[in-house]
């Protein structure tokens, strides 16, 4: 007994192989998946031919149809011989012939496999595109539900089986992650058939064409600069040659210890543009942090110490494990303090399973964390076994105290320590007010670069010296250039 699968060509019945011709004409029976394919009408006589059109209607996906396919044939063909005829070519996006070759070979079922033109050869040569030149094919419904890697836009790609309106509008949705929205692509209609055509158009516009079952969709590399990449893979390698033997020589002496200033600086940077809310700025720093980020995984690599394929697969993977609520079953009913709580307990799950000895509270918080951002964080995670005061006007009278015991301090190491205690204490004084303290003090310290370079500005612009402004004069430009901010 054995299962013969044939392919049936792109669509035009003067593609079908010598080799399929033969095999369907000698056939007693064939099992077709769809009916739905301009070739069928021609097919040779004499087989009794039957297809699983109606699973389609019956079944909630494409996973319980290519399911019962695969039951159907390996039953059959564990008693007589069957053929088995698909759209294009049996290995190009059919997912039922993968399914197959795995279930025939584990019970030992013969399988023979007969090529045929597939609907990817009259679609380069509609659009002129060698398939040499990097050509990525995906699934159109795995693109759309994010169960495949994204496409790389240094290279083109087909998003192959565009069959319906609603798919080609998610498609559409994944792509715009990647690229801008009036990116040029071409909708390839009836590949391989006297109807083929191709259609020119911006992404945004995709699912505003009619699609079919026939319809593949064209996506150009995107040439925003000819000299640079566009793939996360591509920068790698730009980094992996600033650190090759015939690089850049600064570059190459980097270690991790050396860069750290400058991951530092590059953070400060990003920071100072998120604070100033200007996107052109924040599209730059991003870019900025990304290649110390990029510096520290290459330099890893050179010393043999991981790859960033393994950066990426563990936080993917620790993303996932700490989001049961969206990659399992687990229901947090929309609520964010939910989702905290399950965090620490997948987390606390997490150490058990690597032997490590339960840690305090405070022992997550970074050491290298700004001392006033670091005061937020111990107050907000002492304050979740309830180490807090219990009305504000307790935490005012407090900051008080404090302020008393730095006035009453004696000694420059008594005022140090009281001083320490009093911004320890406004720290948790602005949680109780519903404010980062960190992001205040920044922005404070921005309201004062402003002012004080208006005054400044003023001075040297009426070309006098500091020594002939006074105080008062400094307060009045002080009192002008908060007038002028607001």
């Amino acid at each position: 007994m054995a299962l013969t699968i044939v392919g049936l060509g792109p669509g035009d019945p003067g593609m079908i192989t010598r080799a399929a011709w033969e095999a369907l004409s000698h056939a007693r029976e064939v099992f077709l998946r769809t009916r739905i394919h301009p070739t069928v009408p021609h097919l040779p006589p004499g087989p009794i031919y039957h297809s699983f059109d109606e699973l389609y209607e019956q079944a909630h996906d494409f996973a319980q149809v290519y399911d019962s396919i695969v039951a159907r044939l390996v039953a059959a063909a564990a008693h007589d011989d069957v053929v088995y005829a698909v759209p294009g070519d049996p290995m190009v996006a059919e997912g039922t012939v993968t399914r197959l070759l795995a279930e025939c070979q584990a019970q030992r079922i013969a399988i023979r496999v007969i090529n045929g033109v597939s609907f990817i050869e009259p679609t380069l040569a509609g659009l002129g595109v060698d398939a040499a030149c990097g050509l990525q094919i995906v699934d159109a419904t795995d693109l759309a539900a994010l169960d495949h890697p994204p496409i790389n836009p240094d290279h083109p790609a087909l998003v192959v089986q565009l069959y319906g309106q609603r798919l080609a509008s998610d498609v559409k949705l994944t792509l715009m992650n990647q690229y801008p929205d009036g990116h040029p692509v071409a909708l390839v209609h009836a590949a391989g058939t006297p109807e083929q055509r191709v259609e020119h158009l911006p992404l945004y516009e995709v699912d505003r064409r009619a699609v079919s079952h026939l319809t593949t969709l064209f996506v150009p590399r995107f040439d925003a600069s000819p000299e640079a990449v566009a793939s996360f893979e591509g920068f790698q390698q730009t980094i992996a040659r600033l650190r090759a033997p015939d690089g850049c020589p600064w570059d190459r002496e980097q270690t991790h210890q050396s860069l750290r200033p400058y991951l530092l600086e590059e953070t400060y940077e990003l920071l100072e543009a998120i604070d100033a809310d200007d996107p052109a700025k924040l599209l730059e720093e991003l870019g900025d942090l990304l290649i110390q980020v990029v510096l520290h995984a290459q330099i890893a690599v050179d010393e043999g110490e991981f790859h960033m394929a393994e950066v990426i697969r563990r936080v993917d993977a620790k993303i996932k494990r700490r989001h049961p609520h969206v990659w399992g079953d687990v229901d947090v009913r929309g609520s964010a303090e939910q989702v905290k709580a399950n965090w620490q307990r997948i987390k606390a799950a997490e150490r058990a399973e690597q032997g490590q000895a339960e840690g305090g509270l405070l022992d997550g918080v970074p050491r290298a964390l700004p001392a006033l951002a670091q005061a937020h964080e111990y107050d907000l995670r002492a304050r979740r076994v309830g180490f807090d005061w219990a009305t504000e006007d307790e935490v005012i009278a407090k900051v008080q105290e404090e302020i008393a015991e730095i006035q009453q301090a004696a000694t420059g190491d008594e005022r140090f320590i009281e001083i320490g205690d009093l911004l320890l204490v406004i720290a948790v004084w602005a949680r109780w007010l519903g404010i980062n303290p960190e992001d205040a003090l920044r922005a404070a310290n921005r309201r004062f670069y402003d002012r004080f370079t208006y005054i400044e500005r003023r001075v040297r612009d009426e070309g006098r010296a500091w020594e002939s402004v006074g105080l008062q004069e400094m307060l009045d430009l002080w009192d002008e250039a908060k007038r002028a901010t607001k």
